[in-house]
């Protein structure tokens, strides 16, 4: 199809190898992705907790407990606990936009430094609150630090990997979320079953242990030779850095592109602006809607509320903490898989068979609670455990594309001259999202009930459908070199062509 056009024989091969110095940095710093994922899982876990409820959300505590006539779909519907989740999204959103002029000034290291020192100071608030004033500030700080750390770790994995490895690294980050969202769950699991009621402190506080990993670790981490030249002239030290990250002294070639590459980023002085150019139409698009669609899966409503949904369905609050704790299990399992094939396979394929996978899943959920969940009473076990399956099947066809590849496509696609900025526009628009799907689900559960998963499902096919369109392979194409892609694909070469034509003939006449 022509959708899938790769570019091949545009550039000079890049020397190399895969070095121990990239692995140790590149894990450093997907460390970001463990306290995003850290945030995703415990959240939903202590919502559930009746001790956490009682305290902070009696109202909640008292319809679950009290209320016989509320329908199942709407025990949990409460606009202050649904704040409690999606604070931490409204501050990330904003982050994201400071955190853009901070990865382009001072490099990707510093970005990934406030990011995580932020994290720590809310995960000490929130360990210690005991009002939902503090409480919520502490959600507010946590969102600080994700915000920049999504805006700066996707971007240093993707500059730091080896072309042909590109995808692999990158989707450290989402393997890293995903085992985040794994043990938030196992500690929500344990802290549940402490007798005293204080086990949520517990959860909350333990999101400090990953934020110091990354606080410490990027003291030390090495500044990615992209960011090196784009902030300077020092051709030298990026040539050595370069080196060394590569593994060869033989790095001509790639150097050439990231001087040229900077050279360009430096005749733009206001990069929000500069998106709006027809040039960049593609990314501009691609910078919105793959943020857009990764939320609107549904894949966070479940991660959030995974324990509450369980809760809904009939099951008790130990098993479904242990029903989470499957789920992240499966999804850190499906994500190293991604991580192995998305650079043999592409990210289109990986894309559509997820796409495929996650909307048969859904259907089938939303057809079983239709027929087997009311307004009162729960399901069968036997129907519960199926439903169960069925969100797993689900996580791992997310897990497996849009979890990883959403993240790995947008920080490929961009030009330097735009990078971070475009990386901000991608995170926040994906923060706007998570918080409307944080803010809105439990309302949304209470009116849709089970054709929630339909709306969800209807979604996933029309994002199956864009990428077949709109998306051109991007394996093995250098980083600096991916404006080829859009002049080949069937779609944008009608609107990018003619510009890029113009910039090369005006380059060749200068």
């Amino acid at each position: 199809m022509a959708g899938g056009l790769v570019v091949t024989g545009k550039s000079q091969p890049y020397n190399g190898r895969i070095t121990w110095f990239v692995v140790l940095s590149s894990m450093v710093a997907a460390t970001g992705g463990i306290i995003f994922g850290y945030d995703i899982g415990i959240s939903g876990g202590v919502t559930s907790m009746e001790p956490f409820l009682r305290k902070f959300f009696p109202e909640v505590y008292t319809k679950m407990k009290q209320d016989s006539k509320i329908s199942n779909y709407c025990r949990f519907d409460s606009q202050l606990l649904t704040s409690f989740t999606s604070s931490l999204y409204v501050a990330g959103l904003v982050a994201s936009f400071f955190a853009s002029p901070v990865t382009r000034t001072f490099g990707r290291k510093p970005s990934i430094l406030i990011g995580g020192a932020a994290f720590l100071t809310g995960a000490a608030l929130g360990g210690a609150a005991y009002n939902i004033y503090m409480l919520i500030f502490g959600r507010v700080l946590l969102g600080v630090g994700v915000g920049f750390a999504n805006q700066s770790v996707p971007l240093y994995l993707s500059e730091m990997a080896p072309p042909k490895s590109r995808g692999a690294f990158n989707i450290g980050f989402q393997l890293c979320v995903g085992i985040g969202v794994l043990v938030a769950n196992l500690i929500n699991y344990g802290t549940e079953k402490i007798k005293d009621g204080w086990g949520w402190r517990i959860s909350l506080a333990m999101a400090a242990a990953p934020a110091t990993i990354l606080t410490l670790g990027a003291l030390f981490l090495p500044e990615t030779p992209n960011s090196l030249i784009q902030r300077g002239n020092d051709h030298e030290k990026a040539m050595k850095m370069l080196q060394r990250i590569r593994g060869t002294t033989d790095v001509k070639a790639e150097l050439v592109d990231l001087i040229k590459a900077s050279e360009i980023s430096k005749t733009v002085k206001h990069p929000f602006k500069n998106l709006a150019q027809r040039k960049y139409r593609p990314q501009l698009v691609m910078s919105i809607a793959f943020p857009f669609f990764q939320q609107v899966t549904g894949i966070n409503v479940i991660s959030f509320y995974a324990p509450v949904l369980f809760r809904t369905i009939g099951l008790g609050e130990s098993a479904s903490l242990m029903s989470a704790v499957v789920i992240g299990l499966v999804g850190t399992s499906w994500t190293f898989i991604s991580l192995l094939i998305v650079d043999k396979l592409g990210r289109r394929t990986v894309l559509k068979t997820g796409g495929v996978q996650m909307f048969v899943s859904q259907m089938m959920i939303g057809a079983i609670l239709a027929v087997k969940l009311g307004d009162h009473g729960g399901m069968s076990k036997a129907y519960g455990v199926l439903v169960l399956i069925l969100i797993c099947i689900y996580v791992a066809g997310f897990s497996l594309s849009w979890g990883p590849l959403g993240w790995l496509v947008t920080s490929e696609i961009f030009p330097l001259e735009i990078r971070s900025a475009a990386q901000s526009i991608t995170v926040a628009v994906g923060f706007l999202f998570t918080f409307l799907a944080a803010q809105t689900f439990l309302a949304m559960l209470c009116h849709f009930r089970s054709w929630i998963f339909v709306f969800f499902g209807g979604w996933v096919a029309i994002m199956t459908v864009f990428v077949c369109l709109l998306l051109p392979e991007t394996k093995n194409v250098p980083i600096e070199k991916m404006d080829e892609i859009w002049r080949e694909h069937w779609y944008w070469k009608k609107i990018v062509g003619n510009d890029q034509e113009n910039d090369e003939s005006k380059t060749d006449e200068a």
